[in-house]
């Protein structure tokens, strides 16, 4: 097992890793940028780094300065979280070719993976079903409006490289495919440096629904079941919940085997997500592979009774998997609200500042994970997640229950929060009754979406 772990992230999900650590004995090493000193990740770990000034380009992305750090610090191993280099194949080779474990799969995966296009064609081997679109890369409008008039519209453009959303476009005729596509291959070149593109046939008021799975380095592969994260703003999640209302036994089993299937054919070794598209008539579509841990593990780890940022480091520390599929069984339901600096009325503008306040809920299934308290200057360089909200009970109405009444005694003062807007949607009929979908911000809050 690992002596010390340097975590190359910030805020809750850098705090979540370091008390993982701490239960196992792992000693830590906390990085962070000028904005970030006061941080509570700076605060919880065994020791911290300043890595640079508060652009994320010369602090969380700067390969060298993490990997020097590390050197440093004499720490063993990478844990990267989520965002930032969690996706990166050059620092995953990096860390390997400085004889530094990169908790995550290989360079190799991450890459096959985390590029679309590549990410389709490897599925469309294996066998597993996929969104019907584009074979190969596009790079032209007028070469991919040959394809979405073949495809049908509308089409989803995407960058083959994107992810939060990022290079992405709905496009429902000829007419507006060109400003569509030129703006998605825009933002794509702006966020990832790639101009590369793909089209695929846009699926009507789909679930996105995603499967966690585990994998070790000997083979072994399970999944953890299914999150419902439909309800999504310009592609970003909101709210997140495990299991989902729309996926029968039968249907669990289906697409679970699914993505143990696709887990296998890239040799995937660690912790990921396959995610997919359910329509109407319960036809599952391959959308993609995250090869990282996701933001909302926690709804998967309340359900499962796993620690899945344990389990990541068990794996990578080349221990088997401790169960089997037959092990896993899904209890309960759970729900997550990520809370945000933003102003949903101001088209959730974000909202950097000084906490005045802080109240945080409690009680039996209530989890908070978070990086913030009262005093805590809310930067304005990073992802604007605050907190997040989680909720386990025996059931769904159950668990809606509770997380109202969390959110109602969820206090956070000195800045504008999403706090009032999630506690609509919990309060929202179509919400309630399970009737969602990747529209549902969109038809049942036009107002927010101007």
């Amino acid at each position: 097992m690992f002596n010390k772990i340097l975590i190359a992230n910030r805020g809750e999900i850098a705090v979540r890793i370091i008390r993982a650590c701490r239960e196992m004995g792992i000693k830590t090493v906390a990085v962070y940028s000028e904005a970030d000193r006061d941080s509570l990740h700076t605060l919880l770990a065994d020791e911290a780094v300043c890595i640079g000034p508060a652009p994320s380009s010369e602090s969380y992305l700067d390969m060298e300065r993490i990997i020097s750090a590390t050197v440093a610090m004499r720490a063993d191993a990478i844990h990267p979280g989520f965002g930032f280099l969690s996706e990166n194949a050059r620092f995953a080779d990096l860390c390997e070719k400085c004889n530094i474990r990169f908790i995550g799969p290989s360079a190799d995966i991450i890459h096959r993976m985390g590029n679309k296009s590549e990410a389709r064609k490897t599925m469309i081997e294996a066998g597993v079903p996929v969104v019907p679109g584009s074979k190969e890369p596009v790079y032209s409008p007028e070469e991919a409006l040959k394809m979405a008039k073949a495809i049908g519209f509308p089409v989803m453009i995407k960058a083959s490289s994107g992810g939060g959303g990022k290079g992405m476009r709905v496009s429902r005729s000829a007419e507006d495919f060109e400003a569509n596509f030129n703006q998605a291959q825009m933002e794509s070149v702006k966020g990832f440096s790639d101009d590369t593109m793909y089209i695929e046939k846009y699926i009507e008021q789909p679930r996105h629904i995603e499967f966690q799975i585990l994998a070790d380095e000997y083979g072994n592969v399970v999944h953890l079941g299914e999150r419902d994260c439909s309800i999504q703003r310009r592609h970003q999640k909101v709210l997140e919940e495990a299991p989902s209302e729309a996926i029968s036994p039968e249907l669990r089993k289906a697409m679970g085997e699914t993505a143990v299937k696709a887990a296998k054919a890239v040799g995937y070794v660690n912790a990921g997500t396959i995610e997919f598209l359910l329509d109407k008539h319960k036809q599952f579509y391959f959308m993609e592979m995250n090869t990282r841990i996701q933001v909302e593990h926690p709804v998967t780890e309340a359900v499962t009774d796993l620690d899945l940022i344990k389990e990541q480091i068990k794996i990578a520390a080349g221990e088997p998997l401790g169960f089997t599929q037959d092990d896993v069984v899904i209890r309960g339901h759970a729900i997550e609200c990520r809370i945000n600096a933003e102003n949903p009325e101001k088209n959730f503008m974000p909202c950097p500042g000084t906490i005045t306040e802080v109240h945080l809920p409690g009680g039996r299934g209530v989890r908070i994970d978070t990086h913030i308290y009262a005093g805590y200057q809310v930067p304005p360089n990073y992802d604007s997640m605050l907190l997040k909200l989680i909720v386990y009970d025996r059931d769904r109405q159950s668990a809606i229950a509770k997380m109202r009444s969390a959110l109602g005694e969820l206090v956070i003062e000195g800045i504008d929060t999403n706090i009032d807007f999630q506690y609509e949607i919990l309060n929202n009929e179509a919400y309630q009754e399970g009737q969602i979908d990747t529209d549902f911000i969109p038809k049942e809050f036009p107002s927010y979406c101007k």
